[in-house]
Parts: structure tokens; sequence; C-alpha cells
């Protein structure tokens, strides 16, 4: 069953929680509802499929986190399973996910890597690279050269805009 709080719900929670210690129940004050009615809300529509996973954007700029790498390797298929999961376990890479190899673009596993220098994130992929034993492996290292927007996707269109969260 989807109602129309369901949709009220929706349509707040797409422009992003509110940067507080209990955002669900930030929203749910906003809306009239309990925390726990926020929650079971959304619990309910994430069983029935309307809500894949709710995702969390990071503005990593804003805390300091200028240089930003993306790390990819050109790993045998046979080993991109092992090696990938390895990888996403360090504490500093923030996404680490396969694609297929391109003629023009023999790489196929990626992982990102935030730092508050280049210094720090080159350090981090040698420890890396060390730890996995993989420095053999074509890799290369791409920094970021500017920030773009950063926001989740809109899927439904908002009546009026919510203009804020209250407890930023």
């Amino acid at each position: 069953m989807f109602d129309a709080r369901d949709y009220e719900l929706l349509a707040h929670v797409q422009l992003g929680l509110p940067l507080c210690p209990r955002p669900y129940e930030a929203v749910g004050t906003e809306l009239n509802m309990s925390e726990q009615e926020v929650l079971e809300r959304l619990n309910r529509l994430k069983q029935q499929g309307l809500i894949k996973r709710l995702g969390v954007i990071v503005k990593h700029h804003r805390l300091g986190y200028r240089a930003n790498a993306m790390i990819v390797w050109n790993v045998p298929e046979q080993l991109i399973k092992a090696l990938g999961q390895r990888i996403s376990q360090f504490s500093f890479v923030t996404l680490c996910y396969q694609r297929p190899k391109q003629p023009e673009w023999p790489y196929n596993l990626y992982c990102m890597i935030h730092g508050k220098d280049r210094q720090t994130v080159l350090a981090q992929l040698e420890q890396l690279n060390a730890d996995c034993g993989i420095e053999h492996l074509e890799s290369t290292v791409l920094f970021s050269l500017r920030c773009f927007k950063q926001r989740g996707a809109l899927y439904q269109p908002i009546d009026k805009p919510i203009l804020a969260h209250g407890c930023y």
C-alpha cells in the first residue's frame, strides 16, 4: 500500500536527510509523524520494493578532503572478486567496483580514495598496493580536477520546495 503520507515522506527524504543526531526524528517533526512512524514507513516501502536503498552522499570537499583519486587496475578475471573484496576493506577506500574492460580502456577494477592532500592519497595507495601485492598490475591514478554538484536522484515532482530540515 502506498498512501499520500508515503508520497509526502518520499518527496521529503529524496532531498536529503538533515545533518543532526536524529535525522528521522527531524523529518518526522516536519511531517507531523513520529520518528518511529518515519522508520516504519521507510522500512515498509523498502520491503515492498518501492525503495531500493537509501544512500549517503558525503560532501567530502566541505570536510577538507581536497585530493580525490580514482585508481583503476587491469586485473585478471579470476582474481577480481577476491581482490575487490580485499581492497574494499581498507578504511580509506570509499568506493570499489568492477567494470568490463574496453578495447581502448583495459581497466576493470576501480576504487576511490578521498584524502586531505595528494601525498596522503598516494601514501595510502602505496600501502594498499603493498598489502595486496598488486604493485605489478597495470594501473592508473586519476585525481579529480574539479568538483561537480552532488545530490541523489529525484524520482517524483515536489509540489512545494522544502526549504529547511530544521537542524543543520
